[in-house]
């Protein structure tokens, strides 16, 4: 991406009373990719609570769950000017939708509804559109121990491995990591694998190392990271390590969120909500095992969501509950985090998503 151009970040908030937000709708910024800051472009303000965003293959169009509703909106991109035009809105047939992901084929968005324990497929069609669910799958099994968190399925991600052939579910409230697979041409998903995770572990987002052998699974409820070797041939997981998200010294109540993978490999990132913070971690290249390195402080209170700028030099924390979202500049071959003087001030911000020039 050549210095001094420019990119388009899109800002998801929560907006509503029920979540004691002060969110305003969807925000649109240009950020100069030579100094990461950012400029605000547009408001789309009609959007109750856009928690999570997702690009179709194309990065022509954009999609936003509605959080604590039923629903996804499409919208589309102006190449120019990093604008946002609504299309349409569908029903996900369940409640809270929290995360979506669109498949290779660019053909569906599967979306992942929270409180009702249930995996919806859309149709997407070409002009971005998306149609009436096509397939909706029920999670289930024997729930965690957790009388409060765990009363049911919980799932919290859908996120594609590295080779778009199966699609990984960490569930919250089964303490279960599920694979599924999609069938393109009728829009129907079939489960292919699961493994259990650690009782009370509560796991909540996946990230993959880019070469699709391993995966880091952050979980929310104990604050660990799980480590699994991945088979891409299969779709199975395999565990073979859990460390703390925390360093040993906070003795305190603190829930994992967010979870990334550099782009290189070689380093993972975790954020914390209790002891605000993002975690650092070395990855082995051979192993693929975790070491921690460091557990800087997000500059802000609950940091939900964090995310990796596309040219990895800059990692922006989204500290929902202080309305700011701060850049941390990656510092060299240790890839930990040097907090800036950078902040954005955004009502309850809990996604970032950065679409680069093509």
């Amino acid at each position: 991406m050549p210095e001094g151009t420019a990119s388009f970040v899109y800002v998801g908030a929560r907006t509503t009373k029920e979540r004691n937000a002060r969110g305003n709708g969807l925000n649109v910024y240009r950020m100069d990719n030579t100094t990461g800051d950012w400029t605000h472009v547009q408001l789309l303000a009609e959007l109750v609570n856009p928690s999570f965003l997702a690009f179709d293959r194309s990065r022509r169009f954009l999609y936003t769950v509605h959080g604590d509703l039923s629903d996804i909106t499409a919208m589309s991109i102006d190449k120019q000017t990093g604008m946002l035009s609504a299309i349409n809105r569908q029903s996900t047939e369940g409640k809270n939708p929290v995360h979506l992901t669109i498949d290779p084929t660019n053909r569906h968005v599967i979306v992942a509804n929270h409180i009702t324990s249930t995996l919806a497929v859309l149709p997407r069609r070409e002009d971005g559109s998306l149609g009436q669910v096509t397939d909706l799958v029920k999670l289930e099994g024997k729930l965690g121990p957790h009388r409060v968190e765990q009363p049911f399925a919980k799932p919290h991600q859908v996120e594609f491995d590295p080779s778009g052939r199966f699609i990984v579910v960490p569930d919250k409230g089964l303490d279960q990591v599920f694979t599924y697979s999609l069938d393109a041409e009728k829009g129907k998903l079939q489960l292919v694998s699961s493994a259990a995770a650690r009782e009370g572990s509560g796991p909540r987002h996946v990230a993959f190392h880019p070469g699709g052998r391993f995966a880091y699974i952050i979980n929310e409820l104990d604050s660990t990271i799980a480590s699994y070797r991945f088979d891409p041939a299969s779709g199975a997981l395999t565990p073979f390590q859990v460390i703390s998200a925390l360093p040993d010294s906070f003795t305190g109540n603190s829930r994992a969120s967010e979870i990334a993978v550099s782009a290189d490999g070689r380093f993972v990132y975790a954020s914390n909500r209790g002891y605000d913070s993002v975690a650092v971690f070395a990855r082995d290249s051979e192993t693929g095992r975790l070491r921690a390195e460091a557990c800087p402080l997000s500059g802000g209170k609950t940091p939900r969501f964090f995310a990796i700028d596309p040219s990895q030099r800059f990692v922006y924390v989204a500290n929902e509950d202080s309305d700011t979202i701060r850049m941390f500049r990656v510092e060299g071959d240790k890839g930990t985090l040097a907090s800036t003087d950078t902040v954005v001030q955004v009502g309850s911000p809990v996604c970032i998503v950065f679409s680069v020039p093509s």
